[in-house]
């Protein structure tokens, strides 16, 4: 195993692991960017007007995009624990 296989290995983790966290994190910044701006327009300074409604879409979108996620880490896995005999020898 070179160290390039092992940096290529290492990239394509940390990519999927950026897109699997980057689609409910980009959720939960456009409600929490919609309730700031409702905060700033009616003038209420409540914190768990902002946390609740991030909350409920956080879990909206791991349970819609759950299963595809899951998808993606199980092939991820599969193909190296498929490619571990030729990435040893």
């Amino acid at each position: 195993m070179t160290p390039d296989t092992v940096i290529e290995i290492g990239t394509n983790a940390l990519q999927l692991a950026a897109l699997l966290a980057s689609i409910p994190l980009l959720a939960a910044l456009a409600v929490g960017l919609l309730v700031g701006v409702f905060q700033a327009a009616t003038q209420i300074n409540e914190m768990t007007l902002s946390f609740i409604p991030k909350l409920i879409v956080l879990v909206l979108t791991l349970v819609a995009g759950g299963p595809w996620m899951l998808q993606q880490l199980m092939e991820f896995t599969s193909s190296l624990f498929r490619d571990i005999p030729g990435l040893v020898a």
